[in-house]
């Protein structure tokens, strides 16, 4: 599992800022597209990672800050997402579509 765990953080590593992806995007990412969920827990553990994963930049497929009760405080995802330009409304990145990173897309298949 830790190996999983590393690959999820490589890849949160290199969403650029100013953009966000999803569990479910880097699961397909990695070719288990059923792992989200999965995702989900290595986010929660990156603090275990050898390099800072930006972990506020993952996100539910909705756009949802579903995370953000694993940050230090209740606003901190939500504020650091702003200080990369990212809008946030009631928990959720506004026009998610124009932020959201695809890294099948931008990386190719894995």
């Amino acid at each position: 599992m830790d190996n999983f765990f590393e690959k999820v953080w490589d890849v949160a590593c290199l969403i650029p800022v100013g953009r966000v992806t999803s569990y479910g995007a880097i699961a397909r990412y990695l070719g288990t597209a059923r792992s989200a969920r999965m995702v989900g827990w290595a986010m929660n553990n990156c603090s275990a990672a050898k390099v800072t994963v930006p972990a506020h930049r993952v996100v539910n497929s909705k756009g949802i800050l579903t995370g953000k009760h694993h940050f230090q405080g209740a606003y901190v995802m939500e504020d650091l997402l702003k200080s990369e330009g990212i809008e946030v409304k009631d928990n959720q990145i506004v026009n998610f579509d124009e932020h959201f990173w695809d890294p099948i897309k931008e990386l190719g298949i894995h």
